[in-house]
């Protein structure tokens, strides 16, 4: 079995790779101070980005709409709808 001391690299060596490390690694852009802020979306990413935000916006829309929908059913049949139900009352 060996021991930690064995498996450490030498202080020179963890020295070297060290600031080699921080030198890649802090030439970077800064990270965004929160989320959003980004400059700007990689152009390769900006279709996938487009189609998704359509989904999301259709899948939104559709729900509304088939909220709405059943609502006016509901209404037409005289059934009160659970966002109109007290709570604690059994419909």
């Amino acid at each position: 079995m060996t021991s930690d001391d064995e498996t450490k690299l030498p202080e020179p060596v963890r020295d070297h790779i060290g600031r080699q490390l921080r030198t890649i690694y802090t030439v970077g852009e800064p990270k965004p101070q929160f989320l959003g802020d980004e400059a700007v979306v990689p152009q390769e990413f900006a279709p996938q980005i487009e189609r998704l935000e359509t989904r999301l916006k259709t899948h939104e829309e559709g729900t509304v709409a088939v909220e709405q929908a059943l609502d006016k059913i509901l209404d037409a049949f005289g059934v009160v709808g659970d966002a109109a139900k007290t709570p604690g009352r059994a419909g």
